[in-house]
C-alpha cells in the first residue's frame, strides 16, 4: 500500500525557514518522480518542484528558485523540502507526491499518482 505523510509545516515570519518532510512507504525510490506542490483555498494546486531520482534532475517553479531545495534520503524513503527566505505568498498547504512511471518529472499534477494529505505553511509579514 502506497502512503505519503507530510510533516514539518508551521507558522513563520517572512524571511524565515522551514523544512518539510514526506515519509513514504509501499514503493522504491529508484527511478521515479517525486514532487512537492502547494495549494491555496480557491486556487488550483501549483507545482513547486519535481525530481527524477534516477539522476536527481530537478525542475523548480520560477517563484521558488533559489529559495527552496528538494532532497531525498532513499535509506529512509523520505523526501524533504527546505524552504528559505519565506514570503507571505508562500502560504499554502504543501503536498508531496510520487509518480512511479515517469522520467520527465516536471511539477505537473498529471505526472503524479500518489499524494500525501498536506501540511500547512503560514508566513506572516
Amino acid at each position: 500500500q502506497v502512503q505519503l505523510v507530510e510533516s514539518g509545516g508551521g507558522s513563520v515570519q517572512a524571511g524565515g525557514s522551514l523544512r518539510l518532510s514526506c515519509a513514504t512507504s509501499g514503493f522504491s525510490f529508484k527511478n521515479i518522480c517525486l514532487g512537492w506542490f502547494r495549494q491555496v483555498p480557491g486556487k488550483q494546486r501549483e507545482g513547486v518542484v519535481g525530481i527524477y531520482t534516477g539522476n536527481n534532475e530537478t525542475t523548480y517553479a520560477d517563484s521558488v528558485k533559489g529559495r527552496f531545495t528538494i532532497s531525498t534520503d532513499s535509506s529512509k524513503n523520505t523526501l524533504y523540502l527546505q524552504l528559505n527566505s519565506l514570503k507571505p505568498d508562500d502560504t499554502a498547504v504543501y503536498y508531496c507526491a510520487a509518480g512511479l512511471s515517469g522520467r520527465v518529472c516536471y511539477p505537473k499534477t498529471g505526472i503524479y499518482q500518489y499524494w500525501g494529505q498536506g501540511t500547512q505553511v503560514t508566513v506572516s509579514s
